[in-house]
């Protein structure tokens, strides 16, 4: 360097600084519902700076319309977007171009909830009782499912719509129980307000274990470079999450001091232990059998091949 002349000197260094920095690939991501402890993950690795690291410009976008987000992707509208494992199944049947790379919260948290001092002791004891739901279509077939596992079925009980009034209607004695609540939120909502709740959890009685939200985008996108990065970023944060919980809560509030009551304390705990830790991870099995179920509920005409649903990206 010491050879060159002055000037050439100069005009390589100008050179050098005038070339642009590789601006971050960006990825809008839709949730599913508005920031909860749920996206945990998410909300740290952006916090923490593993999306940077990544090259990644990440958006969270809390939709206005909950069921638009699959929409938006299918339309190519945005890149990612939380979503159901069974709605996944559903969506699939009805053409829509999504596919599964990813998973968030890898068990189920919907329940068969009901008063913890109430009469229903076991699920035997629905018979002839009040079951309050909020979504029609998939929440009945686990109903179904449940009931069937105690000697019952879907004539034994009353299905009314609660719209999302899950609790207040069975701490007013509206229903004798209800389908749809998440076993991370609504019991402790139902304690906070001095009333106390008792799940049946669907994994435990005759519903195949699911993901209860994954990560999907278009199939166009299968071997997008930018969905490894983001997945190999979520996977650091959640390590963070598990091994330090309360530094994890503090970015958290941070981010969405809203966020900071005893509902939301009480979630982070509860949701904790059910984070993907390998969210790039897919059991394959799981999915053929989870395909089946949604076959045999009447959901689907037949169950696609995993390969159709869900991949591996790379």
């Amino acid at each position: 360097m010491k050879q060159l002349p002055k000037f050439l000197i100069a005009i390589m260094l100008w050179c050098a600084a005038a070339l642009p920095v590789s601006a971050a690939d960006k990825l809008d991501v839709m949730l599913e519902w508005f920031v909860n402890p749920d996206h945990a993950p998410l909300v740290v690795a952006r916090e923490l700076g593993l999306f940077d690291k990544a090259n990644l410009d990440v958006n969270l976008v809390a939709p206005s319309d909950p069921s638009s987000s699959p929409r938006l992707v299918a339309a190519k509208q945005a890149d990612i977007a939380v979503h159901y494992q069974p709605n996944l199944y559903l969506d699939h049947a009805q053409g829509l171009p999504l596919v599964r790379f990813g998973v968030l919260v890898e068990t189920p948290l919907n329940t068969i909830t009901v008063m913890k001092d109430g009469p229903i002791q076991s699920l035997a004891d629905l018979k002839g009782k009040k079951i309050g739901f909020s979504v029609s279509g998939f929440e009945q077939s686990l109903v179904a499912a449940m009931l069937r596992s105690a000697g019952l079925s879907p004539d034994d009980v009353e299905l009314i719509n609660v719209n999302f009034a899950l609790s207040p209607a069975l701490i007013s004695g509206q229903v004798d129980a209800t389908i749809g609540g998440y076993r991370n939120f609504e019991l402790t909502q139902m304690k906070l307000e001095g009333q106390e709740g008792r799940s049946f959890y669907v994994e435990e009685h005759g519903v195949p274990p699911y993901e209860e939200l994954i990560y999907v985008t278009h199939t166009d996108n299968a071997k997008d470079p930018r969905l490894p990065r983001f997945l190999a970023a979520v996977e650091q944060a959640t390590i963070y999450l598990t091994n330090h919980p309360q530094e994890a809560w503090q970015l958290f509030i941070k981010a969405y001091p809203d966020l900071d009551n005893a509902l939301n304390r009480e979630a982070w705990v509860d949701t904790m232990p059910r984070f993907a830790k390998r969210p790039a991870a897919i059991d394959e099995a799981a999915y053929a059998r989870f395909g089946a179920f949604m076959k045999e509920q009447g959901q689907i005409e037949r169950a696609p091949a995993v390969s159709d649903i869900a991949i591996q990206v790379k």
